[in-house]
Formats: structure tokens, C-alpha cells, sequence
């Protein structure tokens, strides 16, 4: 009964931070990720999950991205880590660097930091990560 637990898949769920919603700690998901609220921490994913963040025009983040896929239109502040695909809309406010293997960048994003393409993004992201736990 407790020693045959299934490991779930949820590749397919999506989570919603909505309006409104304040979020305090480190946050790591499978699937879709939409923040339309404020998260103060930072958000990781497994590289080779296919997990994606939305974060939509009223959306803040303040911490750091390591993420396979993005859809930036509202803000970050931190770096942004992106092993596979980038989309910064024409909202997109991002304070700090973005490492990215493939970007789209509209009309009117702003990032105020460096822009630093990579194909071994993940293992920056990995480095910048350790690094900040102390490990």
C-alpha cells in the first residue's frame, strides 16, 4: 500500500499565480507555469522536462529563471536562463542578464542587462545555481 507509489506525470498540468496572489520561496514545476501575480524567489525546471513559463503583463518576478522555455510580457528581476526557446513580448521588462539558446525579441521589450547567447546555457544556469546555495 505505501511502498507502490506511481510517480505522476505532469507534463501537461498548468499552474496559475493570478492577480492579485503574492508568492515568498523558491519554486520548481513541470509543465506551464503562468504568473500573473508577484513571486519573490526563483523559478527552476528540469532541463529536458519541456516545462514552460508564461509571465504575463502584470506579472513580477523577482529571482532567478532556470527554465527550458519562456514567454516573458511583464517583469523580471534577475537572470533569466532559457535552454531552449525565449520569447520576450513587447511588455517584457528584464533587470538582469538573459542566457538563451534561441530568442524572439518584439518591438518594445527591454532587457537592462547582458543578452548572452549559449548552447550550454544549462550548465551556467546549474553553475549560477550552486553558486548561490553555497554549494
Amino acid at each position: 500500500m505505501f511502498g507502490n507509489k506511481k510517480k505522476t506525470n505532469f507534463a501537461n498540468a498548468t499552474t496559475l499565480i493570478a492577480r492579485g496572489t503574492s508568492l515568498q520561496g523558491d519554486i520548481h514545476f513541470e509543465g506551464t507555469l503562468e504568473i500573473e501575480g508577484t513571486i519573490k524567489g526563483n523559478i527552476t525546471a528540469d532541463p529536458d522536462s519541456g516545462a514552460s513559463v508564461r509571465i504575463l503583463e502584470q506579472g513580477v518576478v523577482t529571482g532567478d529563471l532556470n527554465v527550458p522555455s519562456a514567454i516573458v510580457n511583464g517583469k523580471v528581476i534577475g537572470n533569466l536562463y532559457s535552454n531552449q526557446h525565449l520569447e520576450l513580448a513587447s511588455q517584457a521588462i528584464i533587470d538582469g542578464s538573459v542566457h538563451y539558446n534561441v530568442i524572439e525579441m518584439a518591438k518594445g521589450a527591454q532587457v537592462n542587462g547582458n543578452l548572452l547567447h549559449s548552447g550550454a546555457v544549462e550548465i551556467k544556469a546549474i553553475e549560477h545555481l550552486e553558486e548561490a546555495k553555497g554549494e
